[in-house]
């Protein structure tokens, strides 16, 4: 496998995010990969671009986009003003997939979230996705909480 560099993403990345967002079961329902990229797409990366608490991340190797991530970086008043990393949106090519590269890209976003001086790393996946469950418990994820989300 080709090396692999971890990046902020940048705005052209966005045709290639929203492709990997999109190529799974969950995705092909609420994914828009269409071209040009959808106004929703790009209104929310450059909110998030302008955000210091939010790191959208790609995994590159031989110049082409093969995972992406957003970390979020979350002040809080409990467990003494600590602050939280949340892991969202992960997504790896599927030629990728079982080949440790969602291992290095958790690697890579809780050294991130050490360097922003957070106490806890967080995540939430889909009830649906039993083998991401799995995998997240391989890394020392463990459920400790109950989510919920009410859609708007």
């Amino acid at each position: 496998m080709d090396e692999i560099r971890f990046r902020r993403a940048a705005r052209d990345d966005l045709p290639a995010i929203v492709r990997l967002l999109a190529d799974d079961a969950l995705g092909a329902g609420r994914e828009d990969p269409s071209e040009p990229v959808n106004p929703a797409y790009v209104a929310a990366f450059e909110a998030m671009d302008r955000d210091p608490n939010q790191f959208l991340a790609v995994a590159e190797a031989a110049g082409e986009i093969v995972g992406c991530m957003q970390i979020t970086y979350i002040p809080g008043l409990s467990r003494t003003g600590m602050w939280r990393g949340q892991i969202e949106s992960v997504r790896i090519a599927r030629a990728r997939r079982g080949s440790g590269l969602g291992r290095q890209m958790f690697e890579f976003a809780i050294a991130e979230c050490r360097k922003r001086g957070c106490g806890l790393v967080q995540l939430t996946t889909d009830a649906a996705r039993k083998d991401a469950q799995g995998f997240y418990d391989a890394l020392g994820f463990k459920p400790s909480h109950v989510g919920m989300k009410l859609a708007l």
